[in-house]
């Protein structure tokens, strides 16, 4: 999924709570401005947490965001094979999925 076919859902909250939607980027900003990681490890990091909650929007996402923060299809491939002795096959299975769909995208 591109950032062109951005859900219509999502869309919808936008347009109807801009105002915390705006509040909500400026807070991913901030805690990513924090600290020491850098963008792209970030969104990895974030990446591997959406996957635990098994959230596909949010891997989705992150792995657009990854992407785009210059990570390889490798190091995102690598981030969720590291989950599987924490969150199990199944959950980072399905991710995975999710995650090649966005690498479907970018070719």
């Amino acid at each position: 999924m591109t950032e062109n076919r951005i859900p219509a859902w999502y869309t919808s909250l936008r347009q109807k709570h801009s105002r915390v939607m705006d509040a909500l980027d400026e807070l991913g900003k901030a805690v990513r401005s924090e600290g020491p990681l850098d963008e792209k490890t970030s969104h990895l990091v974030q990446l591997a947490a959406a996957a635990a909650i098994r959230s596909e929007g949010a891997v989705h996402s992150h792995t657009r965001r990854a992407l785009k923060a210059g990570a390889s299809q490798d190091e995102i491939v690598h981030a969720l094979l590291l989950l599987v002795s924490t969150i199990g096959f199944p959950a980072v299975s399905a991710a995975l999925s999710w995650a090649h769909d966005e690498f479907a995208d970018e070719s």
